[in-house]
């Protein structure tokens, strides 16, 4: 078998499959396949894309009312809704209407006055979730399945590989990783662990065979503002960057539990590391400081 490498471009970020395959042209079928479905949700699920079923939603959502939605969209809310109860509320995908006032590309400060603003706008208890009917009461809301859908794509993108016969290979789409399946050999991936602090530099390497990897940090989208940093990870009851921690990764068997672990973590800020313990999840968490602790399970 030789390995067959698919670069493409998808939900804004650079993304790869890789497989291990006989045949160059069979391969290039397969990917296709994933690629297909991670474009798809792409499509449905863009926050940038006004025919998106999302920016559907949103329309319901800024004046009020109700909708049903589909059995797929169902399965992400209810997601959605058990990591806003896991995490007492601090997971929220109402509160991505605060990037209304975090222009991370602009390099300043919001206002506090302009995230005062925003605040009565965000809360998960704001809306009414009873599947297929999703409710609006209070007019303003609006949702982001950002935390969530590009996880979902990954375990989506494995299992059709898998489905298709893939056997060995691995999906990569912005740093969200799930395995197919080992390398060809039945040796493990070696994937690196990013330094949030020093570019080109690794912390740890973890070598898996199987299952997802995910990290949640705050050295991708940032501002730094009178030598503080100011990540793209928002308190939801603030409106404020979380603080304490730089960067979690977060192994599990599926791409979705392992981001929205991560982030949850980012959110605790201090008391995230007792709380990955307590999961029970192999982890690594780097603080502000440069102290690390949680090493992932070499699996």
């Amino acid at each position: 078998m030789e390995l067959h490498r698919f670069p493409f471009h998808a939900m804004g970020s650079p993304c790869e499959i890789q497989l291990f395959w006989q045949e160059a042209g069979e391969a290039a079928r397969i990917a296709r396949i994933a690629i297909s479905d991670v474009e798809r949700l792409e499509a449905r699920y863009s926050r940038y894309r006004a025919d998106s079923f999302l920016s559907e939603i949103n329309r319901v959502a800024a004046h009020g009312g109700s909708l049903e939605v589909d059995t797929e969209t169902a399965g992400l809310l209810d997601y959605a809704q058990a990591c806003y109860e896991q995490s007492d509320g601090l997971f929220d995908i109402t509160s991505g209407i605060l990037r209304r006032a975090w222009r991370f590309d602009q390099g300043a400060l919001p206002d506090q006055r302009t995230i005062d603003e925003l605040r009565p706008r965000i809360g998960w208890q704001r809306l009414r979730w009873q599947a297929p009917v999703l409710g609006f009461p209070q007019p303003g809301l609006e949702l982001d399945f950002g935390g969530i859908v590009k996880e979902y794509a990954v375990d989506r993108a494995a299992a059709l590989c898998h489905e298709a016969g893939a056997r060995h290979g691995v999906i990569n789409l912005g740093g969200d990783i799930k395995l197919i399946g080992p390398r060809a050999d039945g040796s493990a991936w070696r994937i690196g662990i990013r330094n949030p602090r020093h570019i080109g530099t690794t912390v740890d390497t973890v070598a898996l065979t199987h299952g997802a990897l995910a990290t949640s940090g705050d050295y991708e989208r940032c501002i730094v503002f009178n030598g503080e940093r100011y990540g793209h990870v928002l308190n939801p009851r603030t409106g404020w960057p979380v603080r304490g921690l730089a960067s979690v990764s977060v192994a599990a068997e599926l791409c979705i539990v392992a981001g929205s672990a991560s982030t949850i973590a980012m959110l605790k800020e201090e008391q995230g590391p007792a709380w990955l313990e307590a999961l029970g999840v192999a982890h690594l968490w780097v603080d502000v400081h440069g102290r690390q602790g949680g090493p992932l399970c070499h699996r």
